[in-house]
């Protein structure tokens, strides 16, 4: 019984996180950002098709400055679009949804959001690396 319940464990945690403190799941980021009072970075993204989206992720989201900056200021929410569609029918479901609520039009989209779910700040990719993408964030964030 203990190796199936370690089974279950970890599928549920690859259906929710990855790496790096990333979460998958809307519910899990809107409870840590009530809990923390920080916001939640929502990256609308096509991983595996998507050219912006994989230079967004190398040249910021993948650094050590990045993740330094995401550990004090945000809740990570990564909302994935791949073409091969591999990914739990739940996940999907729910990264659709929030595709049509917000009217995501291109990617990658970053949102900026409360934990009920209220726009603060839109972005995307931007040249410069983390240190031009989070002074940019900060500023979003610090604006009423």
């Amino acid at each position: 019984m203990k190796p199936l319940a370690t089974l279950l464990f970890c599928l549920t945690m690859a259906t929710t996180t990855w790496a790096e403190g990333w979460l998958t799941s809307w519910d899990q980021a809107a409870a840590e950002s009530k809990r923390t009072g920080r916001p939640i970075l929502a990256d609308f993204t096509g991983s595996d098709w998507c050219i912006w989206c994989k230079r967004l992720k190398a040249e910021v989201f993948d650094t050590s400055e990045f993740k330094e900056w995401a550990k004090k200021n945000v809740v990570l929410l990564e909302l994935d679009y791949p073409s091969g569609g591999n990914q739990p029918a739940s996940i999907k479901a729910q990264n659709e949804k929030l595709k049509d609520k917000y009217a995501i039009q291109g990617f990658p989209t970053v949102l900026f959001l409360d934990h009920k779910g209220k726009q603060l700040a839109k972005y995307g990719y931007d040249q410069g690396g983390p240190g031009v993408w989070t002074k940019k964030a900060s500023e979003m964030l610090k604006k009423p």
